[in-house]
């Protein structure tokens, strides 16, 4: 019967031993070779640990590495593990993965990116960043490395509402706190269970009103002027979705009437309001701008 192996390459190997267990062995490493599972240069577990994985006795192993040597698929050096061969003469050699994309300074290019979504990553210090993971990870529980509660870490829940509160104004409960991967995943959780129709800002950003789109609600658009979003086309609306800090693309900020004309419509009507502050901290001319969370309703 086939015997399944995942060793320490990381290689899944399918090995039928219904013609016995060297010529299944041979047959699955050949197979990897060549469709590019083993790579030119990999490098195979020692016979002892592949015999053990696999339940075989060490010589069955070490004869089926024998024979791919042989046929030059293999190659073996004194003190060093067995590795696949560069080049065969019976398997081209496995296609090298695309380089990384890249970008080249021209003549004529501007000097700097200005483009939206593209920070200066220069800026980012990896330095403290890994010295912060390092710290952590000294001193936590080995149970932070377990799947633990779905809602995200009880410990980053509890910064990010003390944070929240600092920074932003927000009246944030830890419980009530959901780590997602991004606002793009977040958005498309609520789409699919929040009350339509979805009001979004017009103009606003494509990916976000397709995300709401593909969740089945109907779209209401908010017309965007010098003060933001207007609140007066709500209509039937039963969410709306807002970038009231830095409006995007016009860089608005919304209106501090409107903000309460917004809250005030939430309170009165039931509806909800989805709130993306990306950009809220970062203002170089003024204050920054607090959350509409925090802004009471007009009455």
């Amino acid at each position: 019967m086939p015997k399944d192996w995942a060793g320490s390459v990381d290689l899944h190997l399918h090995v039928d031993i219904a013609a016995g267990r060297r010529a299944g062995l041979e047959r699955a490493l050949r197979a990897a070779i060549a469709d590019g599972r083993l790579a030119p240069g990999t490098a195979l577990p020692s016979t002892r640990a592949l015999s053990a994985e696999l339940g075989f006795a060490r010589g069955t192993v070490t004869a089926a590495y024998d024979q791919l040597i042989a046929e030059g698929r293999l190659v073996a050096r004194p003190g060093s593990r067995t590795r696949v061969a560069r080049f065969t003469a019976a398997t081209p050699a496995a296609t090298a993965p695309p380089p990384a994309e890249t970008w080249t300074e021209v003549p004529g290019a501007p000097a700097h990116d200005m483009r939206p979504g593209r920070p200066d990553l220069s800026r980012f210090s990896s330095a403290a960043w890994g010295r912060s993971t390092r710290r952590v990870l000294s001193t936590a529980a080995a149970e932070v490395h377990a799947l633990g509660d779905p809602r995200g870490r009880p410990e980053l829940r509890a910064a990010l509402a003390g944070y929240l509160g600092r920074a932003r104004g927000v009246h944030a409960d830890p419980a009530r706190i959901v780590i997602t991967s991004g606002y793009a995943q977040a958005l498309g959780l609520l789409a699919a269970v929040l009350p339509g129709p979805f009001a979004m800002e017009e103009p606003g950003h494509f990916l976000h009103r397709a995300i709401v789109e593909r969740a089945g609600a109907e779209i209401i658009p908010l017309p965007v002027d010098d003060l933001g979003a207007d609140p007066g086309l709500l209509g039937e609306a039963g969410t709306a979705v807002l970038t009231p800090a830095h409006q995007y693309p016009s860089g608005a900020t919304l209106h501090p009437d409107r903000r309460r004309a917004f809250t005030a419509w939430a309170r009165d009507t039931g509806g909800i309001l989805i709130e993306d502050d990306y950009d809220g901290e970062f203002r170089y001319d003024r204050q920054p701008v607090g959350a509409v969370q925090a802004v009471p309703a007009r009455r």
